[in-house]
């Protein structure tokens, strides 16, 4: 009898695909290894909802990925929107970035493995155009406090150069005409705009810009060593603009040890600032609502609506408490 002609190697079958996907046993090494150099030429993503269909059930969560989840503003902002998704019949999964561009993209990677409904991000990275194709499949996407330039998606923001405008008139006002700036990085839209709120407040009032005034810092301790350096020049400043809740918390226990005695209104409201010897003026933002809006506009588009995207701006206001009413 003839020898027969040996098998041509076979595609792999779907079913051997989903076992080497989802890690099940029953697959060879090399047929493994195969489907694994195909699955990474090929940038394929496990598609959750799709194994819940097939369980006969469906997933109704959306994603959230914040950059700080310890800052007590995200808190808030994380609380409130929890709280709106859950009264429409759906959960929130949540992720911190800590700052990290290429973690954001790893967490936004992996939840959309998941096929969420929407996603709400607070983004650090500055080029999310990866994300068009996900909004053309359906995926609702909604930014948070900074807006996208790469991108066509809603967002939500706050009057980041009104409110640091606003805090730095209201020291001119007072009598102070050296002024500094403690802030996050500018390359944040956040930390940029206060910057140039910052600036247009100085120059409204005739008063130069001093780059020797202007200090950057990623922490708390950070912060406080940046006060602590500026409280220390022969020349010190009268008056300190902290641009946000970090920053203040940093500025505040630099003041305190170096026993003098200085303005200051920090952008943000911090707990217990009414408690302070001498309580904290801020540029309060309300956290709560920004989760809301966001949340809100996310779950209209989830629901088919259509319009253009959206941009969003929430006002800030000045609450006067003592610390930037003091004289220089």
């Amino acid at each position: 009898m003839a020898d027969q002609p040996s098998p041509q190697p076979m595609s792999a079958s779907l079913k051997t695909v989903s076992r080497v996907v989802n890690g099940e046993p029953g697959v060879r090494p090399d047929t493994a290894e195969r489907v694994m150099a195909a699955v990474r030429e090929l940038g394929f993503r496990r598609n959750v909802i799709a194994a819940d269909f097939a369980r006969g059930g469906s997933r109704r969560d959306i994603g959230l990925v914040i950059d700080d989840v310890s800052n007590p503003f995200w808190a808030k902002a994380t609380r409130a929107i929890e709280d709106l998704v859950a009264a429409n019949g759906r959960h929130v999964i949540t992720a911190s970035s800590d700052f990290q561009p290429e973690r954001e993209h790893e967490i936004i990677d992996s939840l959309m493995g998941h096929r969420l409904d929407g996603l709400i991000i607070v983004p650090v990275g500055r080029d999310h155009s990866y994300l068009a194709r996900e909004m053309e499949l359906g995926t609702a996407i909604v930014f948070l406090d900074r807006p996208q330039r790469r991108l066509a998606a809603d967002t939500v923001t706050l009057d980041d150069a009104g409110g640091a405008r606003t805090a730095v008139t209201h020291l001119v006002e007072h009598g102070h005409r050296r002024i500094a700036l403690i802030a996050q990085p500018l390359d944040l839209y956040t930390m940029a705009e206060r910057h140039r709120g910052y600036r247009e407040g100085l120059a409204a009032a005739g008063i130069e810009a001093d780059p020797e005034l202007e200090a950057q810092a990623e922490t708390v301790d950070e912060a406080r060593e940046a006060a602590r350096t500026l409280l220390l020049r022969d020349d010190p400043p009268t008056a300190i603009f902290c641009a946000n809740n970090r920053m203040s918390v940093g500025a505040i226990t630099a003041e305190r040890a170096s026993g003098q005695r200085v303005a200051m209104v920090g952008f943000d409201d911090l707990e217990l600032a009414e408690a302070l010897a001498v309580p904290l003026t801020v540029v309060r933002t309300d956290a709560a609502e920004l989760g809301r809006a966001g949340a809100q506009l996310l779950l209209r588009r989830m629901d088919g609506w259509e319009e253009p995207p959206q941009r969003i701006t929430l006002p800030t206001a000045l609450v006067a408490r003592g610390s930037g009413e003091i004289a220089p």
